[in-house]
């Protein structure tokens, strides 16, 4: 089935669903929980086509869910990040497998844990209004630097969000206009470096199915959610995603691959 054993396409199947339905709850984390799940039992080139697809539909859901009108504001008022984000993953694309993953992981995972810590002790992180722009950019560039090589780009948009203060409806909505301009670039650059192919595609359209069905639950769930409790969720599964980012580089630095 799709190259995979059956077990392990029923793995991959029921991962993408439960990652879907992550994302329509809290707005994001899909990439990161497929890209781990995934890269555990296929070569981390095949683990990274598999989720593009899947990414790319679920985001334009999420960006579009208020209407195109206010996803076009978004994008005007976050374009600094989006530039960064879209060039920096086209950038980083190109040298999937030449630079050392472990070193990125790190890198972006501890910064990630000890801000969502800090967070949720109660001592809240605000970024002073003249330091925003910067703080966009740069989060950007980070943002697209990971993308392009782990298809994982959200954290770092997530962090500035949350530093700035968006209300819960605009940080679902400016998520899923960054993702999926990103997803978009994403999809463009591994056509062009051969990730995603002839082999590859099939399974990466397939798992669009499981991660739309989870998706649509999770959203229902979003709906119930006050701010003080989409604010916490976001904030665990921060740490859990940094965690697990750490987890992961200092696997590969120990040789366990």
């Amino acid at each position: 089935m799709f190259g995979l054993d059956p077990a392990l396409f029923w793995f991959v199947f029921a991962v993408t669903a439960f990652s879907g339905f992550v994302k329509g709850a809290v707005g994001f984390a899909m990439p990161m929980i497929m890209m781990s799940a995934f890269a555990s039992v296929m070569p981390p080139e095949q683990a990274l086509a598999a989720l593009i697809m899947p990414t790319l539909v679920t985001n334009t859901l999420q960006a579009g869910r208020q209407g195109v009108g206010k996803a076009l504001g978004s994008v005007r008022q976050f374009r600094w990040h989006i530039g960064a984000v879209v060039l920096f993953i086209a950038v980083s694309a190109a040298f999937v497998g030449r630079v050392p993953e472990s070193l990125m992981l790190l890198l972006l995972g501890l910064p990630i844990v000890g801000f969502a810590l800090w967070q949720l002790s109660g001592r809240p992180l605000k970024l002073p209004i003249h330091h925003a722009r910067r703080a966009e950019i740069v989060s950007g560039v980070i943002g697209g630097l990971y993308g392009g090589i782990s298809g994982i780009w959200g954290p770092p948009l997530i962090v500035y969000l949350l530093s700035v203060g968006v209300s819960k409806t605009d940080q679902m909505r400016v998520q899923g206009v960054v993702f999926l301009l990103g997803s978009v670039v994403l999809m463009t650059a591994h056509l062009v470096s051969g990730v995603l192919n002839a082999d590859t595609l099939p399974l990466s359209a397939l798992l669009v199915l499981p991660g739309m069905a989870g998706m649509l639950v999770g959203l229902q769930v979003h709906d119930r959610l006050d701010v003080s409790q989409f604010r916490r969720w976001t904030l665990v599964l921060l740490v859990i995603t940094g965690l697990n980012l750490v987890r992961r580089g200092v696997e590969i630095l120990l040789g366990g691959g």
